[in-house]
This record gives structure tokens, C-alpha cells and sequence, in this order.
């Protein structure tokens, strides 16, 4: 079996294996009744957006960017929509691109029109979310914990269906159990699924809301994280990270880093698969560094920078 036949026969009853048959789809072409996967143009104002969609959060730059790229080029991907009664249908999957549709002042929008009932299409809307590339963590495990609940499935039917091990979904799923304020800081980029991961085992909620913070304030790895949980408290001299530069700052001149700044640090540190430090002093000065291993590491790192 091909590598996309397994992919399509993991899916099951989700949203691949419905969208690749003609007989959910009631698009017809303007010449005759064909049921061949068309699209239509749907007016904007006839459609509402799907309650059973997991995903909340649309973040306010990134939909600006695509807007803009709609205004340009178009919707390049169609949504796919449930038809609820004349002129009246519901999103299946495309919200982002609706919202930013929505944004670009469109009126009409590409779609595909499917036949799905309420359950079936809670199942079709979070298998599509789970397969996206840019979910959070937290975003991918609510759609696991929805599949679970609402779906009636087992961890061990919804890893045949979306072809992923049973441990990465139960260490999605135990990310719910961290407080709120730490699952926002996943969501938000503030912190790693490994540092979220690390908390989890921590168990005692007020030591987790402390390590956080200090993860925050002086840009603990995970294996730091490790050592604090171990430890069940925090000691000034192992939540610095192990860079010279870091250790002769003077902590008292050190202040918090705003949320944007800590999700550009760990955003840089992505990108580059090393270590990013950033401090900031009370006066509004700082530094930021770029921690590498070796000559090819440092070698490595120039080339992706001299990439932008």
C-alpha cells in the first residue's frame, strides 16, 4: 500500500475520505445537475461559521496577512460548506480563510457544498483542524479531547484514525490539565510543549504557576525545568541559563519580558534550532544571544541568517 493510500485509509469517516466522494458533494455547475465537485460562489452574508470548529484562536496579524494576500491573488483554496436551507450554509473547514475574506471586504467566496449531519461534521471539522501544520499544542489537544468525548472514541481508534501514536495524543491530552494561564502561554509561544510537557509532571499547581513564571523571566530550557521539578523549588543558581554573558548580568538591572518579545526569543530560537537568550535591562537596554555548539553549528547558524 502507497503512503497516500495509508494516509487516506487513516482518515476513516473524516474529512479526506468525505471530501473525495461525489455522493456528500451537492455542488452542481450552472449548465446542468452534475454532482462533479465544482464550486460555487457563495455570498458571504449566507454563511455562518461552524460551532463544532475547536479552534478559537485567529490571530489578529497573521489574518491581516492573509487578507491582503486574498486581495492580491484571491482564495486560492475554496471553504467547504454544509447547506442548512435556502441560501443559508455553514462552514465545514475554512474558517481562517472566511475571516479573512471577511476582512478583504470579498461578497462572494469559493465553496464547496457538502451533505453532513451534526456529528459527522464535528468529526469532519476536527480531523481537517488536527492535520494543519500551524495549530498549537493546546489547539491539537482540545481537538483530541473533542474526538474522545463527543465522538465516542478510544485513544486507540483515534490513533488508527489519524495515524499518530497513542503517546503523542495522551501527552496532548494531559496538557489540559495544566492551569490556565500556562496553557495560554502555549498557545501564545511563550513557552515550548517540552516546557508544558516538564510542567505537567510537576503535579502541584502553585509550584507549576511558579516555574512558568521563572521560564518567563530568565528563559529556562527544559531540561532547567527538569532540574526545578526534581528539586521542588526554585534556586537562583540553576535558573540561569549556562552562558557567561548570562551569568555576569546583573540581576537586580533585569526585568520581564513583554509577551511579544518572549514569543519573537522563542520564535528565533525555532528557526535556528539553537538557544536564544533575550534580557532586557530597567533602562530599556539588552541583549540577545545565539548560543551554538561548534564551528559547523556557528557555520550553520550564519547561513539561515544570511538566508533573510
Amino acid at each position: 500500500m502507497s503512503t497516500d493510500n495509508k494516509k487516506r485509509s487513516a482518515l476513516g469517516k473524516g474529512l479526506g475520505a468525505l471530501l473525495e466522494n461525489s455522493s456528500t458533494d451537492i455542488t452542481s455547475k450552472k449548465s446542468n445537475s452534475e454532482t462533479v465537485g465544482s464550486i460555487a460562489l457563495l455570498k458571504i452574508e449566507n454563511i455562518e461559521v461552524n460551532p463544532f470548529n475547536p479552534r478559537t484562536h485567529f490571530e489578529s496579524d497573521a489574518l491581516e496577512e492573509l487578507s491582503e494576500s486574498i486581495k492580491a491573488h484571491g482564495i486560492i483554496q475554496p471553504l467547504t460548506v454544509r447547506k442548512l436551507g435556502r441560501d443559508k450554509y455553514q462552514l465545514i473547514s475554512g474558517e481562517r480563510r472566511f475571516r479573512a475574506s471577511q476582512l478583504a471586504g470579498l461578497e462572494e467566496v469559493p465553496a464547496y457544498i457538502r451533505i453532513a449531519n451534526d456529528q459527522s461534521m464535528l468529526e469532519m471539522a476536527l480531523v481537517e483542524n488536527i492535520q494543519r501544520e500551524d495549530l498549537n499544542a493546546i489547539e491539537v489537544a482540545l481537538s483530541y479531547q473533542r474526538l474522545l468525548d463527543e465522538c465516542s472514541l478510544t485513544q486507540d481508534q483515534l490513533s488508527q484514525k489519524l495515524s499518530k501514536s497513542r503517546s503523542s495524543i495522551t501527552n496532548h491530552i494531559r496538557l489540559l490539565k495544566l492551569p490556565a494561564d500556562i496553557q495560554a502561554g502555549v498557545r501564545d509561544n511563550l513557552i515550548t510543549m517540552g516546557h508544558a510537557r516538564a510542567l505537567v509532571s510537576a503535579g502541584d499547581e502553585a509550584l507549576q504557576i511558579s516555574i512558568f513564571n521563572q521560564i518567563l523571566l530568565d528563559s529556562l530550557s527544559v531540561r532547567d525545568v527538569e532540574i526545578l521539578i526534581r528539586q521542588g523549588h526554585l534556586k537562583e543558581e540553576q535558573v540561569h541559563p549556562p552562558v557567561d554573558e548570562e551569568q555576569n548580568s546583573s540581576k537586580k538591572n533585569k526585568v520581564q519580558l513583554e509577551n511579544n518579545q518572549i514569543a519573537f526569543k522563542n520564535n528565533l530560537s525555532n528557526k535556528l534550532s539553537s538557544k536564544v537568550v533575550l534580557n532586557k535591562s530597567s533602562k530599556g537596554s539588552g541583549k540577545i544571544v545565539i548560543n551554538f555548539d561548534s564551528e559547523v553549528d556557528l557555520n550553520r547558524i550564519i547561513e539561515i541568517l544570511n538566508q533573510e
